[in-house]
């Protein structure tokens, strides 16, 4: 793809808006005419959090800077790609105006016109193509297959019955996402004790009967869990912090441990090297990482408490594999 050539995605819940009438628009009404800020990323953000302060501070980077890419950095001639949902098409089309500011509009203030060039059923395009213009975002630059969609405006252009090669690609980056997904909110949203607390519910799902210590800890013991009314107990400590776990804190554990005991150490990181050495030499204590508990959350989700899951909303679907692999 040439460099001057660029491809952007949007969505939008008004489909008509931009089928009917040739724009592309996007809300954030409040902000005003957004040709009247200064035209730098900074003097976006600086309205943006003027305008809505009460933000979360981690918005505010990507929401400004979407603003700033509609009115600055998105130029006449380059192509738009717009997902509509009213009739699952792909529509690819080519911006003509510079961007201007409509106060008829109740919500969708912002906007460009656009030449609509052609609309393409989705089953056209590969999954990855699909996938990278499924984006949460509102409004983004296509990197990965800009190309794609260009191909598509070809008047010889035609869905291709051979093996679509990005469907395990696709597949992956889903996994992947959702598994990040539940990995930041459970840090974001549980910590110390309400850590320790989301784990036992876990270990509760999985079969286990389970006592927290008193917030502080015992001794090095988080959690006492049992399977039924007969030994062994099962001891688990609790780490919610973002660094690896180090060789000593394991040792804290098994010095806690009774005779018989078996003991888990839980992580929403991971382990050093020493630390994995040390849980390698002594198996009666397994080491559960980031990765480890999602594959647990994923496995028992369905069981856990309802708060949980409003903590990491998550639904279930079925995707795409590569048959081959």
């Amino acid at each position: 793809m040439s460099d001057e050539i660029r491809v952007y995605g949007i969505h939008s819940l008004d489909d008509n808006l931009f089928l009917k009438k040739n724009v592309i628009a996007i809300s954030w009404h409040e902000f005003g005419d957004l040709a009247a800020v200064e035209p730098t990323r900074e003097a976006f953000k600086a309205r943006y959090q003027m305008i809505y302060p009460d933000a979360k501070p981690g918005s505010i980077p990507g929401s400004s800077g979407m603003l700033y890419r509609f009115c600055h950095e998105i130029q006449v001639g380059d192509y738009i790609v717009f997902p509509s949902k009213i009739d699952k098409m792909i529509n690819i089309g080519m911006v003509e105006s510079p961007y201007f500011y409509d106060q008829t509009e109740p919500e969708y203030v912002h906007k460009r016109k656009v030449k609509w060039l052609k609309h393409i059923p989705r089953k056209s395009f590969t999954q990855g193509a699909l996938h990278e213009v499924g984006s949460a975002l509102t409004l983004f630059a296509v990197k990965n297959y800009p190309d794609e969609f260009l191909a598509a405006l070809d008047s010889s252009f035609t869905k291709t019955d051979k093996p679509d090669d990005t469907v395990g690609a696709t597949a992956e980056e889903i996994k992947q996402s959702t598994r990040d997904f539940i990995l930041k909110e459970l840090s974001h949203h549980l910590k110390g004790y309400d850590f320790e607390k989301f784990v036992a519910n876990l270990m509760e799902a999985m079969g286990y009967r389970t006592e927290v210590s008193a917030q502080g800890g015992d001794s090095g013991i988080d959690i006492k869990a049992y399977k039924d009314e007969l030994p062994p107990r099962i001891v688990a400590q609790v780490k919610s912090q973002d660094s690896d776990i180090k060789e000593t804190t394991i040792q804290s554990l098994k010095g806690a441990m009774m005779p018989g005991d078996y003991g888990v150490f839980i992580t929403l990181s991971s382990f050093t090297k020493n630390a994995k050495k040390y849980l390698d030499a002594n198996p009666i204590i397994r080491g559960i990482d980031g990765d480890g508990l999602v594959d647990l959350i994923l496995k028992y989700y369905d069981k856990l408490d309802e708060k949980y899951q409003d903590i990491i909303p998550l639904e279930k679907v079925y995707i795409p594999v590569n048959k081959s692999v």
